[in-house]
């Protein structure tokens, strides 16, 4: 058997970026720890529903009783006003010691809200516990409630539009998709961006500068989703270097999803046809990002009921083979996009020295590249 017939039967399982006009999504919406699910199966939810709560205990305080007061441990129970189990507010006065006739008046309060945990009177000291803090979590997605796990939380199904970016920053949140340019290679720029987004998805195109992005936060949009970003600018954003935890808790005010990488990439014409197709349409996203081991990539959801004649199912579920639309993920070609070309059998040697298997691609802008394979992703459309 010739190794040009061995090569278009050789596949190469790797993660994909999706990219998909309707498919069937479940989100698990689960308590950090147990409390109380508010919602049944096969109800439905939005966006905004709380569909379990919980109290998350408070922070314990310190406080060092015998010390302040200048009494023996063994004699701290003497002073308190509180006892172990009451309820405490802050500043209040909790342990005092007085003599000579109130000549010596020394007291000690509260730093916070909440109640006395412990008091020791080995160590002379006590421990207040800070007031419960509530915790709500949210649908996320609309759909209906496909799994109920008592005491934990529930699992919600909806079929909508789905798209993974490469990158993102900033939590979950929702809002109307709304176009500020024309194509793909469009940069958005600060002046684009008006009151008028306010809560809405802002799609843009190639690029974001960081003030336009900074614009985007003061008027109060909920996204910004573009094809790249630079990376000096998200360092500037979170105020300390990119690291290789996860992202998706910074509290920027508005949630960035970057389609292809950094520096001024060109979206995906098929990314940018997509959502530009649900223009106006309600949309999920989520920045939230980690890219080494339990890859989470950013995304957006968009639910919809429109029909699917004429459009791309499920596919590639074989993994990589001649045709695959596929993204590059690592230098010098990291960000471009194109497909599979061939796919040859032998290993073959890069420059890190190691011998590895490599796909050759022919880019969207006409070049073609071998690369190895591990450094793609599948694009599913």
């Amino acid at each position: 058997m010739s190794s040009e017939k061995l090569s278009t039967e050789a596949y190469a399982y790797t993660p994909g970026l999706k990219v998909k006009y309707a498919t069937t999504i479940t989100k698990e919406r689960k308590l950090p720890l147990r409390g109380e699910v508010l919602c049944k199966e096969g109800e439905s939810v939005s966006f905004d529903d709380v569909v379990a709560k919980s109290l998350m205990p408070g922070d314990p305080q310190l406080l060092k009783i015998s010390a302040r007061l200048g009494v023996d441990p063994d004699e701290v129970m003497d002073f308190m006003l509180k006892k172990q189990g009451d309820s405490v507010e802050e500043d209040e006065l909790i342990a005092r010691y007085r003599a000579f006739f109130g000549l010596i008046n020394r007291e000690f309060r509260s730093p916070v809200k909440g109640y006395i945990e412990m008091v020791s009177t080995v160590t002379g000291q006590a421990i207040v516990r800070a007031a419960p803090v509530p915790i709500a979590v949210k649908a996320y997605i609309p759909g209906k409630i496909r799994d109920v796990m008592p005491n934990e939380g529930v699992v919600i199904e909806t079929r909508a539009a789905f798209v993974q970016g490469i990158f993102g920053l900033g939590g979950e949140t929702h809002g109307r998709l709304r176009f500020l340019v024309d194509s793909p290679g469009d940069v958005l720029t600060e002046d684009m961006i008006t009151s008028n987004d306010r809560g809405h998805v802002i799609v843009g195109g190639s690029y974001v500068t960081l003030p336009a992005f900074s614009r985007a936060v003061e008027v109060g949009a909920s996204g910004v989703v573009v094809g790249g970003f630079d990376y000096p600018d998200a360092t500037k954003l979170l105020g300390e270097a990119l690291g290789v935890a996860i992202t998706g808790h910074e509290e920027l005010g508005c949630t960035l999803v970057i389609t292809e990488g950094f520096g001024k990439m060109t979206m995906s014409q098929r990314t940018f046809n997509l959502l530009k197709r649900f223009e106006g349409h309600m949309a999920s996203i989520n920045g939230a990002t980690q890219i080494r081991a339990g890859v989470q990539r950013p995304e957006i959801i968009i639910p919809h009921d429109e029909p699917t004649e004429g459009v791309p199912g499920e596919e590639l579920e074989a993994g990589i083979v001649p045709g695959t639309p596929i993204r590059i993920i690592r230098e010098p070609y990291f960000g471009a996009v194109g497909r599979v070309f061939h796919l040859p059998v032998e290993l073959q040697l890069v420059e890190t020295g190691s011998y590895v298997r490599v796909l050759v691609a022919k880019l969207d802008d006409g070049r073609e590249v071998t690369v190895p394979r591990a450094n793609v992703e599948i694009i599913e459309e």
